[in-house]
Order: C-alpha cells, then structure tokens, then sequence
C-alpha cells in the first residue's frame, strides 16, 4: 500500500480551521485494491478537513464517472457517481474503526490515510444492478436484448375475468368492506 502514500494527510503541521485537498481518481488506484469492476474510472475527489482543538472533520465528495458493464446486456456504459461521506477523527487510547462515521486514532498519531475512506465511497456510490440507460428508455439495440425479448414469458390471452373467479373468494372480499 506505499503506493497509496499520496492519500496520506499529515495534520499535525495544519492550524484550526479549514483546509481543502483535492484527488483525482482513475484505475491504478483501483489496481492497489485489487478491485477489477470498473473499465475505467475518472472520479474527483473533494476533501475538506476542519481541524479542531479535540477532532477532526472530514467530509469527502465524490463526483465524476465510473465505465461498468450493464448487468443484462454487458455492454459497457458511463455511470455516474456522486456520493458524500462525512468522518469524524477523534483521539483515544488506541485504534478504533468499528463504527463507520467515526474512527479514533492514538493520541501520537500525525497523519491518516484515506484511500480506504474514498475506496469505499466510490464502490457505494454505484448502484448494486447496474443497467445501461439505453436499455431502460428503449434506445439501446443489442443481440442480447432481442434475445431476453424472445425468451421472455409471453401474456397468456385466457386472462382471468372476475367469472372466472371462485365464488368463495368473493364471499371473503365481502368481510374486507363490511367494517
């Protein structure tokens, strides 16, 4: 993980108050986490730290883009990711990351490092069913499609009329109404 050094912010040198960083994102960054989802990756990421005298605050912005494979069609698209994360750093006795908005590092410590942080914020940030916009508003012509289109379940033309329901079920329906 030295290759993520550039991640690492050493405040202890920093005074109160605010301070803004800024990362760009793209695919060997993913490559030292091992994560192959994404085809390509162009994602900005906006960091602002307020130092405080006990904590600090980050609060970390995403936004850009993320190149996936649609889940029905495997056909590649541009997703769109923005997503916000607020952290809280706070010092304690020892490490502790066990809940998700706020991480306590020993009171020696002078840098963190956030690749994990941001990691997560863009793998959260894209839907769990990744579906390609032309699939979903019709645009998008593809042999797996038609073939989906094919294979699917046809309306059967014997729908069910109410005669053809059992009698029973509306003697039922009868006690729904007669509050």
């Amino acid at each position: 993980m030295k290759a993520l050094k550039e991640y690492t912010i050493q405040f202890v040198g920093l005074k109160e108050g605010e301070h803004n960083f800024d990362f760009n994102i793209d695919n060997t960054f993913f490559q030292n986490f091992e994560y192959d989802e994404f085809n390509e990756v162009d994602v900005k990421i906006n960091l602002k730290l307020i130092k405080k005298t006990t904590l600090l605050e980050l609060y970390f912005s995403a936004s850009g883009h993320v190149n996936v494979n649609c889940d029905l069609t495997n056909e590649p698209y541009n997703q769109v990711v923005e997503d916000e994360f607020k952290l809280v750093v706070k010092f304690g006795a020892e490490y502790n990351d066990d809940n998700e908005d706020i991480l306590i590092v020993p009171h020696g410590e002078y840098e963190i490092n956030i690749a994990q942080y941001i990691y997560e914020l863009i793998v959260l940030a894209v839907p769990a069913k990744r579906v390609h916009p032309g699939v979903e508003d019709g645009t998008l012509k593809s042999e797996i499609l038609s073939k989906l289109e094919e294979l699917s379940p046809k309306e059967d033309s014997k729908t069910k009329s109410s005669e053809d329901i059992d009698p029973r079920w509306n003697n039922l329906k009868k006690l729904l109404t007669e509050k």
